[in-house]
């Protein structure tokens, strides 16, 4: 099974949920991966902050953002957008995808973005549990 996680840039929260996701999973014939609804030229990287929180929860976040495609999309057997500002009108997400509508916050507020990791993380438990 191939899992993706979305959000609108692909530089904090999927890139967390995909992070989390996969150093907690078990199961080698389950993968998750990660992108962005828009991709945001102007910033192609994970956040700083991001990156520091990640790696004191013990976590070691990678890669670069990357923008979701149908192609892409039909690649994976489960999408979760884990946003709350991605739009249901990508035709990719149709019959695949879940919602779990998680909010952005500036990427100065370090607690705020703690908070969010927090977040995504006891989702992630609760799905490494249901599949």
């Amino acid at each position: 099974m191939n899992i993706l996680f979305i959000c609108r840039h692909n530089r904090f929260r999927s890139k967390v949920a995909e992070c989390i996701f996969n150093a907690l999973n078990k199961n080698k014939e389950i993968h998750a991966e990660s992108a962005g609804f828009i991709k945001d030229e102007a910033h192609p990287y994970i956040e700083e902050n991001v990156i520091k929180i990640m790696k004191s929860k013990g976590y070691d976040i990678k890669g670069k953002p990357r923008q979701i495609s149908n192609e892409m999309a039909r690649n994976f057997d489960r999408i979760i957008v884990v946003a709350d500002d991605v739009p249901d009108t990508f035709d990719g997400f149709r019959g695949k995808a879940a919602r779990w509508d998680v909010p952005d916050c500036s990427i100065s507020e370090t607690g705020k973005i703690s908070e969010i990791v927090d977040r995504i993380e006891i989702r992630v438990k609760e799905l490494l549990k249901n599949i």
